[in-house]
């Protein structure tokens, strides 16, 4: 389908294409710029174009691909950086210079990268769509490559493999490549899926003991600016117990993402003692990048994440942020002349964040195995305020709310998890799973340390009245023991030996802590001093 641009404003182009479909891929201009249908009329389309349309006239050819916007699936895909739309940005660093320049398109995958390939299947196979071919070695994971359809095998290949030729042939002729491609926006299927209820470490205390995250399910992290969402995310994304982190930098600034990268090339995975770049997967869709790629870049992790939890593996996928994507989202809507909603958002903010954030879960995969997909996405609402759309949108379907607070980061105190707001659903279920593998009073020990922190409260309301040398002494301990919770335990300095801390590690100093406050307690009521029970 081939035609020519009636129409230019901005980003958004008007085609004389007919016969499209709704997110149907076009190349406009003669640079080839990508673009996606967002609107269909009946003699014309209107295309939402991913790059930089400056230079752009009307007259200038459009053509029609005849496909949504896919990414394509393989081995290679794991320690690699690609944009919204997953080009590969080191190779294209390297063919066109620091910044991307429109209409270049490179394979996400290098089709010349050879694999050593077990086979697991022979020549006279009979095999369905979804069998398992054989596997190659992919850092520290084997990679399975499945059949794309069924028959009996004619050639399968043994030994060393390239993704650009086929890796087995059928008897019809049909071929079976080691790379599939995937629709972006249509969810990978599954057999079932299960309620999360196996806690995901992350190695902060206030996130495992307090407000646990499970496999498969969704956190949001919301705060102003300056209460530390981006090293939180990047601690979790460091540290957290998954087999596969992919991290979606969804219109941040391209410092942070750069120190995000050297950190990554240099870390190494505390739980597998790999490099931790191994096994991550970074989408980069930074600032100064259009937000027409800037919409798609969630969807393009969310699919690359998908395909990993298909192969049975714990994936962890962490976006920040959620406000910027829906910010592009606004953009798009208000060219195309939509009826706004609150804030200007589109009508459709709410389903299309659900629709999103619906694609966790663990799951039975189609070959039988079970994988999980956990979300932990951070939303920057404008000026710290959690009534504003994207914050009350993501509220409905999220598991767990990890509110960050101002205050606390003016403090000096992170993570600033505020503890009296922030919740998670998955609580009771994660606890009863530390007290069988790390300590049995572990429901206990979080029992008191959340009764000890609420008595704190009441009495600070107290104390900025009378004074804390008004409090009974009783009193003056509590708060006493409270301050050392919030300071030795609920904070944790990203920068230092203390940025992970095992669930064992965890349970011993809280354990410790409230040991403390006891034994204090109990000095205090026979009869000694509060100054020398404090000095221990």
């Amino acid at each position: 389908m081939t035609g020519r641009i009636i129409g230019i404003s901005g980003p958004t182009v008007t085609v004389d294409l007919t016969g499209l479909r709704l997110y149907d891929m076009v190349r406009v201009g003669e640079a080839g710029l990508t673009g996606e249908v967002v609107r269909l009329e009946r003699e014309r389309a209107v295309v939402q174009v991913y790059e930089d349309t400056r230079g752009l006239a009307v007259g200038e050819p459009a053509r029609g691909l005849g496909v949504p916007l896919t990414v394509r699936l393989g081995p290679g895909l794991l320690a690699g950086m690609f944009d919204g739309l997953q080009r590969p940005l080191e190779p294209l660093r390297e063919a066109t210079g620091p910044f991307i320049r429109g209409g270049h398109e490179l394979p996400p995958l290098d089709p010349a990268a050879v694999w050593p390939f077990t086979a697991l299947r022979r020549a006279g196979d009979e095999v369905k769509a979804g069998d398992i071919l054989g596997h190659v070695t992919e850092g520290p994971f084997r990679h399975p490559i499945a059949a794309s359809r069924g028959g009996r095998l004619a050639r399968l290949a043994q030994g060393e493999i390239t993704l650009g030729e086929p890796v087995g042939i059928l008897e019809d002729g049909g071929e079976l490549a080691a790379i599939e491609e995937w629709p972006v926006r249509r969810p990978r299927p599954c057999r079932r899926k299960f309620s999360p209820s196996t806690p995901l470490v992350t190695g902060q205390r206030i996130v495992d003991f307090l407000f646990p995250l499970a496999r498969g399910g969704t956190a949001i992290l919301p705060g102003g600016f300056g209460t530390g969402k981006t090293i939180l995310e990047q601690a979790i994304a460091k540290f957290a117990a998954a087999d596969i982190v992919v991290y979606v930098g969804c219109g941040e600034r391209g410092n942070e993402m750069a120190e995000l990268l050297e950190e990554f090339v240099t870390l190494t995975d505390p739980w597998s003692g790999k490099p931790l770049m191994a096994r991550t997967i970074v989408v980069v869709n930074t600032s100064n990048m259009p937000v027409a790629a800037r919409e798609a870049s969630i969807y393009t992790a969310v699919t690359m994440a998908e395909y990993y939890r298909d192969m049975g593996l714990h994936v962890l996928l962490l976006a920040d942020s959620l406000s910027r994507w829906a910010e592009a989202l606004r953009e798009i809507s208000a060219s195309l002349e939509e009826m706004p909603g609150e804030e200007g958002y589109p009508t459709y903010l709410a389903s299309r964040l659900a629709a999103f954030m619906e694609r966790s879960g663990e799951v039975e995969t189609a070959s039988g195995e079970v994988g999980s997909l956990t979300m932990v996405l951070s939303v920057s609402p404008p000026g710290g305020d959690f009534t504003e759309p994207v914050t009350q949108a993501c509220l409905r379907t999220a598991g767990a709310f990890l509110m960050l607070d101002t205050s606390l980061a003016h403090r000096r105190h992170f993570p600033a998890i505020n503890w009296f707001q922030s919740y998670s659903l998955y609580g009771e279920s994660a606890a009863r799973r530390f007290a069988e593998t790390v300590s049995p009073r572990w429901e206990e020990l979080r029992s008191r340390c959340r009764r000890l922190l609420q008595r704190e409260e009441a009495l600070r309301e107290v104390a900025e009245i009378v004074g804390v040398e008004g409090l009974q002494d009783a009193d003056r301990l509590l708060m006493a023991a409270a301050e050392r919770v919030r300071r030795e335990f609920l904070a944790q300095n990203a920068y230092t030996d203390d940025a992970f801390s095992p669930p064992e590690r965890t349970a011993e100093r809280i354990e410790g802590i409230l040991a403390f406050h006891h034994r204090a307690a109990e000095r205090l009521s026979a009869g000694e001093l509060l100054d020398e029970v404090l000095k221990g």
